[in-house]
């Protein structure tokens, strides 16, 4: 009885690294931006349909840096780069609004797909429309579902545009956000974010160490 319960766990536990792997696959390949939509698909593709098998987000987070160690190579490190040179600019650009850089231009697993991901804190639901619009920069109106702490949630406006190739992603959240970053749906901790100043002592630290005499 022992025996089968760890044949069947070990299968379980097997069945979660593949999902894992493919899930990453799917993103750094396909596009997927979603870690949900990434497990579900690759759920369908390799026909595993019991939910103990699916992996959690941190999982396919790990699956895909590991992917893109392997596979990606200068391509990706070079759409890092430039990403984080543009989110440079786009801190610099939105100052007004306290914004803060998230996501995978922050954390490094960003790729020719991804967008610069910004959050920008004010309480005038108008102001960041209001700022776009003057500079003549068109934006798509979204929302998002984000929990801002254990208690609280909401759907917050984003504004989606395109500048010199690149896509920018801007959550505009309450000011009062910026004492603590919102819930991260990878794993329900709060979010790693930057501001100017700490994405600038990241560049010059990945300066220093990518420097090779």
């Amino acid at each position: 009885m022992h025996h089968a319960r760890q044949h069947a766990e070990t299968r379980t536990r097997e069945r979660r690294q593949r999902l894992a792997h493919e899930a990453a696959r799917l993103m750094a390949e396909g596009g997927f931006r979603d870690y949900h939509q990434a497990k579900l698909k690759a759920a369908q593709r390799l026909g595993i349909h019991d939910d103990a098998s699916l992996p959690r987000n941190r999982e396919i987070e790990q699956a895909l840096r590991e992917y893109q160690r392997l596979f990606a190579g200068e391509s990706r490190q070079q759409a890092l780069s430039l990403r984080r040179q543009a989110a440079l600019r786009a801190l610099e650009f939105f100052a007004g609004f306290s914004p803060r850089l998230v996501g995978a231009v922050l954390d490094g697993t960003a790729d020719t797909h991804s967008p610069v991901c910004l959050q920008l804190h004010t309480d005038d639901a108008d102001a960041v429309p209001r700022y776009l619009h003057e500079h003549q920069i068109p934006a798509e109106a979204r929302s998002r579902h984000l929990r801002l702490d254990r208690e609280r949630s909401g759907d917050f406006p984003v504004w989606i545009f395109s500048a010199g190739d690149l896509g920018f992603d801007l959550t505009v959240l309450p000011y009062d956000a910026l004492r603590q970053a919102p819930l991260s749906g990878v794993d329900e901790r709060p979010m790693v974010r930057a501001s100017m100043a700490q994405l600038q002592r990241l560049l010059a630290e990945h300066d220093i160490t990518g420097y090779r005499p």
